[in-house]
């Protein structure tokens, strides 16, 4: 030991939280450097883009991840299926976060929701001719819908709650019909749909709402947003398709206090307006405003779903969409 110097207990040292994530850095780093400066706490983060499951089962109990972020229900349901999680029990979490944001058996936390809306042309889309997501199945439709592929986990998660409201001969109905709808091949992301309604290449498209305001805050696609409304469509007899984005501890967990603090902090007024400013999506954790922006789209009321109901139903909405070669 260097004279002068204090030796610090190894647990001290070793302060930190491993995380491996499917969001993208610029979305979640804010929150991270914000936790870090508040508890002295590093987080190292692993952007994972394919392979979460895979690579999670392989390292098994020597995996140095503690948490695990993820977008969509679907995604969070495949780590629990693969049984390399662990249930979260803090009561400050569970305490934050309402029952219909979180998984039952506390297996994943909801930390933000969006709601799968459509983006409608102010030029050739007149307000409320968008109301159902029914109602894009309809022929008036034909040639003026596109969307990214089908098989994306957003558009598997939305055929799934149609498939919770409907049976399979009528979701499969309704999938054809939207295949028969369509302008082009599906094909890129959300904002590439919004820059080809910009085009004159279709009409309507699918989208999540945050991406509305990453797409005024992009110079090049300011352009794209401004030529499109948001509509909140709903499922007949219910509400707008709401997901989220959420956060599981794995078994492993090698630094397990340090992530229920990072979760504490996560789900705080402090790191869900953070979320709301920066991310435009919608707070997990009630009393939190929304941004300004997110405001201004206007109130909606979210379908009445449960995320785990339709995470189960995920198998046999993919069949259905495979069945139809709606991405074909």
């Amino acid at each position: 030991m260097i004279a002068g110097t204090v030796a610090l207990p190894e647990a001290v040292l070793a302060q930190e939280v491993n995380v491996y994530s499917h969001r993208q850095p610029e979305l979640v780093q804010p929150l991270f450097d914000a936790f870090t400066a508040k508890t002295g706490i590093d987080v190292n983060v692993a952007f994972v883009d394919k392979g979460m499951v895979e690579r999670l089962v392989a390292e098994g109990a020597r995996s140095p991840a503690d948490l695990v972020m993820t977008v969509d229900i679907a995604r969070l349901a495949q780590i629990v299926d693969a049984g390399v999680t662990q249930p979260i029990t803090d009561p400050v979490v569970l305490e934050a976060v309402p029952a219909e944001l979180r998984a039952p058996d506390g297996q994943w936390i909801g930390l933000t929701s969006r709601a799968r809306i459509v983006y409608a042309s102010k030029e050739r889309v007149a307000q409320g001719d968008v109301t159902t997501y029914e109602d894009l199945a309809d022929p008036k439709w034909k040639g003026r819908i596109c969307t990214r592929p089908f098989t994306d986990d957003y558009n598997v998660a939305l055929t799934a709650a149609y498939l919770a409201h409907h049976d399979e001969d009528a979701t499969k109905a309704w999938l054809e019909g939207i295949k028969a709808n369509l302008a082009r091949k599906p094909d890129g992301n959300d904002r590439s749909q919004v820059k080809s309604i910009w085009a004159g290449e279709c009409d309507i498209s699918l989208g999540n709402t945050y991406y509305m305001g990453q797409m005024l805050a992009d110079p090049e696609q300011i352009e794209w947003a401004n030529s499109v409304n948001l509509t909140f469509p709903v499922f007949e007899g219910d509400g707008t398709h709401v997901n989220v984005s959420g956060v599981a501890m794995t078994q492993a967990a090698p630094n397990k206090e340090e992530a229920i603090q990072l979760i504490e902090f996560l789900v705080s007024a402090e790191a869900q307006e953070i979320y709301a400013e920066t991310n435009n999506e919608f707070p997990a954790t009630p009393g939190v405003k929304r941004s300004e922006l997110v405001a201004s789209w206007g109130e909606f009321t979210a379908n009445s779903l449960e995320l785990t109901d339709i995470a189960a139903l995920r198998p046999a909405a993919l069949k259905l969409i495979e069945e139809v070669d709606l991405d074909g």
